[in-house]
């Protein structure tokens, strides 16, 4: 029997919009209990391990303990960046200039979820839908669809215990869960905030609807020597060996200054990682195992995505790989599509190459992030300030972690200040509609009222510039 994709679709926006209907007219008190509710019971510690577990289990990736921390950091921290903010109504007042700002709801949202983060992006999207009024619709992947709507039905528990709608989140039902079916929701809803693979996303940005992407991760960090090379080789490892490399914002390849190579080779070995050497068998095995149709194509070895660095390791033969928990690969040669170790691996391995100099550092970065990741984000490990600033000046990404753990951090965590949130806006660099980490203030329209002021429009030659005027009438 055929499936109709957009009836079906049909039915939960009708069933969005009606919940939505209702919430529209919430006080913000109401608006925010509903938020902290959602927060609290999804964040119990035996509710994230479970959801941690049950994803684990479903799509054969990441760690369980690791994907409960994401929980309690990305809930927990969305949720604080919302709590006590005005979402509702009369938001803000410029009284010099007669304005008033009202920010309303979108509607229902139709929101794109990613097997890597599959037991988080949820809640975190269904907040920011909340705490705007607005209601939303989770398309998962298919190795995720049994946790996706788990995890609804316990957003849906919750709110329907302080008496709003239970439609308000909806999950597409397992047995529909296809490409097919996200095409029609992006079709059919007011707005999209997709996360997931490029394909996914430059069809939400084709759909003929507002929307909000994000651009591919190719992380890329410089280590220039002049910071505490055992903490920089803590950071990396905590990074990388997060859920086993499930996000996009882990280091992918580490660019390091060659009077330093050998220390910064010998701290990351005391943190369990092996280096995999250029021009070796070793090297040429570990790309077949990571590209196993290379060079007639670099589709990415499924079975390996997310996988301990010891399983990836011994699938490669390599040595000891019991110890395994990083595996560095140099890569001197080149970049792009012959050199596929330049490119994103979602798993605990990263490309290692050396650098003469600062500039020669940015140079090899920006050919990495021209191949793949531009926009996305890069970090850097110095103690020399100037090197920070001309790295926010040159590189094109929207984020730069300084001697933080990248995927740790440019997501937002508790000890920086990006925003936290699961869509990390890659600018036009990356095809992307935004440069920030998408939040709950994505997803509101806002009315704007002006009332008649005292003139405010000066005389001429108080607005120009009298240099600048006699240079355009020589």
């Amino acid at each position: 029997m055929s499936i109709n994709y957009e009836e079906y679709v049909a039915g939960l926006v009708a069933k969005a919009r009606s919940a939505q209907a209702i919430i529209e007219n919430y006080t913000q008190e109401q608006v925010d209990a509903l938020t902290c509710a959602v927060a609290y019971a999804l964040t119990k510690p035996e509710v994230a391990l479970k959801f941690g577990e049950m994803l684990v289990e479903e799509s054969g990736m990441g760690i369980a303990a690791d994907k409960q921390a994401k929980m309690y950091g990305k809930v927990k921290g969305t949720y604080f960046q919302m709590k006590g903010q005005k979402s509702v109504g009369l938001v803000e007042v410029d009284e010099k200039m007669g304005m008033e700002k009202y920010a309303r709801p979108i509607g229902v949202i139709g929101a794109i979820i990613p097997v890597t983060n599959g037991e988080a992006t949820p809640v975190v999207k269904s907040l920011m839908a909340l705490k705007t009024r607005n209601a939303i619709i989770l398309a998962p992947h298919p190795k995720a669809r049994k946790t996706n709507l788990a995890v609804t039905e316990a957003i849906r528990e919750a709110i329907v215990k302080l008496g709003a709608p239970a439609d308000l989140v909806q999950a597409i039902d397992p047995e529909y869960v296809s490409i097919e079916t996200s095409g029609a929701l992006m079709k059919q809803v007011d707005f999209i905030l997709a996360t997931g693979g490029t394909p996914m996303v430059r069809q939400a940005y084709s759909s003929g609807n507002p929307a909000i992407g994000v651009g591919t991760g190719n992380v890329v960090s410089l280590i220039d020597g002049t910071t505490d090379m055992d903490k920089v080789a803590d950071m990396l490892i905590r990074s990388k060996t997060f859920d086993n490399a499930t996000s996009c914002s882990t280091e992918n390849n580490i660019i390091v200054f060659e009077e330093c190579y050998d220390k910064f080779i010998e701290a990351m070995a005391k943190q369990g990682a092996i280096l995999v050497k250029e021009n070796t068998p070793e090297k040429a095995v570990l790309l077949k195992t990571l590209w196993p149709e290379s060079p007639a194509n670099h589709d990415l070895n499924r079975q390996i995505v997310a996988q301990p660095a010891s399983a990836i390791a011994k699938a490669a033969g390599l040595n000891d790989a019991d110890a395994v928990r990083m595996i560095m690969v140099e890569d001197n040669d080149g970049y792009g599509n012959d050199f596929p170790f330049t490119g994103e691996k979602l798993s605990p391995v990263a490309s290692v190459r050396k650098c003469k100099d600062f500039e020669d550092g940015l140079d090899k970065m920006m050919k990495i992030l021209e191949y793949q990741g531009k926009g996305h984000s890069c970090g850097i490990h110095t103690s020399i300030k100037e090197r920070v600033t001309e790295m926010g000046e040159r590189i094109p990404v929207c984020k730069v972690c300084v001697n933080l753990p990248q995927s740790l951090s440019n997501s937002g965590s508790w000890t920086c200040g990006f925003p936290i949130s699961m869509t990390l806006g890659c600018g036009t660099w990356g095809h992307n509609s935004i440069s920030h980490n998408a939040t709950w203030k994505d997803l509101l329209n806002f009315t704007y009222v002006s009332r008649e002021i005292p003139s405010f429009q000066p005389k001429d030659e108080d607005l120009f510039d009298s240099a600048i005027i006699a240079k355009v009438n020589a």
